[in-house]
């Protein structure tokens, strides 16, 4: 799936017009269980060496830069200096283009949204990590640690680099008063017909699949990327329903912002970014987060099982996570940092930390974060094969027809 996000507001137009992708609920999910799930067995680092002079990086556009983009965002060069590990980035562009891009081999790191870091960990594509090595891993809020997407059974395969909600967001012209339920994107009498946005993803079948936990119990859906093959096919037929009253579904935030901020859309799924870069344009747009909580995603590090440069790998990862380069990083990119300390030290981090909610554990325990669905069921039923994201985006490309 695609996902645009944000460098600076300065830079929007050049950052954001590229295209990114996405996953990630804080402490693990309800209902979650990673138990039954093979996955290959590689060993752990011991200890970090000498450098070996390099280090391949495939990451989201904003994670990874040298000041070519923004004179402004630099984090690269000073670690090229310190380390002599010389960054070769690329930017990815979806979820699935990076981890066909880590199954050739070719990458050490990559920044993996939820949607593919089990994936790559089911895989055989990264290892398993020793966060011994990682002195910057113990300053990570309590939400992020031991998640289903980055851990398996008692192993951590990622190191965290932020996350996000995805709210409802709304333009105050069209929408009088401040909404608290989602009912107005999904139902189909819905006073917004033709001025709803959607996400458009395979994953984005997760959103409905929320409603449909507080609207239809009877459903017996415990986590909304856990759907057994009746429950793809009641979200499904939501989704559809949706299709009827939706008038527009986007994956580049530049168009979802001036969406918002024109009325053109009256109101719809979108990130905190897209409502500051919003804001920032003059539009009027507010956020929230609905009575029904709703899906979220964060991103993290992790190691190819078959890096060249392991120890260049984990110095970039180390580096990467220290409080000043992850407040960079979330400043640039437009989240909430992973390093709690990363909320200190100026007025712009602890602002920007209280806009993106960043160690407020209370509003992240509503949000399911992006999880790669599998057949393995992960809310814990064993009597039943749940849909994988194969049949997800068969089903995604059927509501768009």
């Amino acid at each position: 799936m695609n996902r645009t996000k944000k460098l600076s507001v300065a830079a929007a137009g050049a950052s954001l017009a590229l295209m990114l992708a996405a996953c990630g609920g804080s402490g693990e999910a309800p209902g979650s269980s990673a138990e039954g799930i093979q996955v290959p067995d590689f060993p752990v680092a011991e200890s970090v060496g000498e450098s070996e002079g390099q280090v391949n990086i495939v990451a989201w556009a904003g994670f990874v830069e040298d000041g070519s983009t923004n004179p402004d965002a630099d984090w690269v060069t000073e670690f090229e200096k310190q380390t002599k590990c010389e960054v070769n980035r690329k930017v990815g562009a979806t979820s699935d283009e990076m981890v066909q891009l880590m199954r050739t081999g070719e990458y050490d790191v990559v920044s993996a949204s939820g949607d593919a870091s089990l994936r790559l960990i089911a895989g055989g594509d990264v290892q398993p990590l020793n966060t011994e090595l990682i002195a910057n891993f113990g300053n990570l809020v309590e939400g992020l640690k031991g998640q289903l997407y980055d851990n398996l059974n008692g192993k951590t395969y990622g190191v965290p680099i932020g996350r996000g909600a995805n709210v409802l967001m709304y333009n105050t012209d069209s929408v009088d008063k401040a909404p608290d339920s989602w009912a107005d994107t999904w139902e189909a009498d819905s006073p917004y017909k033709g001025k709803i946005m959607a996400y458009d993803s395979p994953i984005f079948i997760a959103d409905a699949a929320l409603y449909l936990m507080a609207t239809q119990p009877e459903l017996g859906i415990e986590n909304p990327y856990s759907l057994d093959e009746t429950q793809l096919a009641a979200a499904v037929e939501l989704l559809k329903q949706q299709n009827e009253i939706a008038g527009e579904y986007w994956n580049d935030a530049l168009k979802a912002v001036s969406s918002i901020s024109s009325g053109t859309a009256a109101l719809g799924t979108g990130w905190q970014v897209v409502v500051n870069l919003a804001q920032a344009d003059g539009g009027k747009v507010e956020s929230v987060l609905p009575k029904e909580g709703a899906t979220g995603w964060s991103d993290t590090w992790m190691v190819s099982s078959k890096t060249k440069n392991q120890n260049c790998a984990y110095k970039w990862i180390d580096w990467a996570s220290s409080a000043e380069v992850n407040a960079k990083i979330s400043q640039n990119f437009g989240m909430a940092p992973a390093n709690k300390q990363a909320c200190e030290g100026t007025k712009e981090n602890e602002e920007h930390c209280a806009t993106f909610h960043a160690t407020d554990e209370e509003y992240y325990k509503q949000v399911w974060m992006w999880t790669t669905p599998v057949e393995q069921c992960i809310d814990g039923r064993t009597d039943v094969k749940c849909t994988n994201y194969q049949e997800w985006t068969k089903a995604w490309t059927e509501v768009k027809g």
